[in-house]
């Protein structure tokens, strides 16, 4: 099935990148928070519990079967890979890093899709798509600050390499997403991947926090519902779309605009610092993304695989 016409409109893609990294930005400040009702584990296996739960809804009110049985394979690995060890290595460093310096680390994701892009996929990488991704990451840099080598206490570093780690995980996820997941609805692929990862996250959740106090209110309720409705289903239904539409270099780096939201949210709601080399590190992340969008001409990376949901 072709590409709907509205989803080969350029302007569509930034609109749907802003919303997506707008709700993601957010969202660390809730995950930061749901950290004083109930464990890192069990908050993320009841967000994308609540998460799978509405996009299987949706499949059987639509009446869409599930994926071939070639590709379910593929999917357990995405699902593994971008949502179980993701979310359980970035939960569990909450503990120790602050929700704005986390959000920043784990949006080291394009330096490591990129890497995989190239290696696996054999993408090219264009002259102003490496100054934006040099920009973005050195933007990065000066964001987290050199504390990062220095003055650091164990806890915080390792936390801190922790989310590294998941930001490597996060982007051979979205390469191998590209390179094996085929012929499947983006809708199929976000409820399978997210169900297979939440089978991963609640066995850690029953391994390592069974007994452990969950408090259940309206504020921790409205946590797990946000991050489970919004910035899981409807954000990662919208991700695969983005990278169907585009390259992966291209929409990764786009999401270096998730710790600039971050930071302000959790500045602004939190209380956490905002420094000059923040502000610095943030416009030239926002530099990188604008030079690395320039080569967009008439949507030349636009995929051939369907968007159909």
């Amino acid at each position: 099935m072709s590409t709907s016409p509205l989803l080969q409109r350029k302007w569509v893609v930034y609109v749907l990148i802003l919303l997506i990294t707008l709700i993601w930005g957010y969202g660390w400040v809730l995950m930061k928070e749901a950290l004083r009702y109930m464990g890192p584990f069990s908050f993320s296996a009841l967000r994308f519990g609540v998460g799978s739960v509405i996009l299987f809804m949706i499949m059987f009110f639509m009446k869409m079967k599930r994926p071939p049985k070639e590709q379910l394979g593929h999917i357990v690995i995405v699902g593994l890979l971008q949502t179980a060890v993701v979310y359980l290595l970035v939960m569990y460093a909450l503990h120790f890093v602050e929700a704005g310096k986390s959000s920043v680390l784990l949006y080291s994701m394009p330096i490591w899709s990129s890497f995989f892009a190239v290696k696996l996929l054999k993408e090219k990488i264009t002259i102003t798509k490496m100054v934006g991704l040099g920009l973005g990451v050195v933007g990065l840099i000066m964001i987290i600050g050199w504390d990062i080598f220095v003055g650091q206490d164990f806890s915080a570093l390792f936390g801190e390499i922790l989310i590294i780690i998941a930001a490597a995980s996060w982007g051979l996820a979205n390469v191998y997403y590209q390179l094996k997941v085929k012929g499947v609805s983006k809708i199929q692929v976000t409820a399978y991947q997210m169900g297979f990862g939440t089978l991963g996250i609640t066995a850690a959740a029953i391994g390592m926090e069974w007994g452990e106090p969950i408090q259940f209110n309206v504020t921790s309720i409205y946590y797990i519902l946000f991050t489970g409705a919004l910035a899981s289903a409807f954000c990662f239904t919208l991700w695969f779309i983005v990278l169907s539409m585009i390259d992966i270099v291209t929409a990764t780096i786009s999401t270096l605009l998730v710790p600039v939201f971050g930071l302000l949210f959790s500045a602004v709601l939190l209380g956490e610092k905002i420094t000059a080399g923040v502000i610095l590190g943030s416009c030239l992340i926002l530099a990188g993304i604008f030079i690395a969008q320039l080569p967009m001409k008439k949507m030349e990376q636009t995929k051939s695989k369907s968007l159909t949901l």
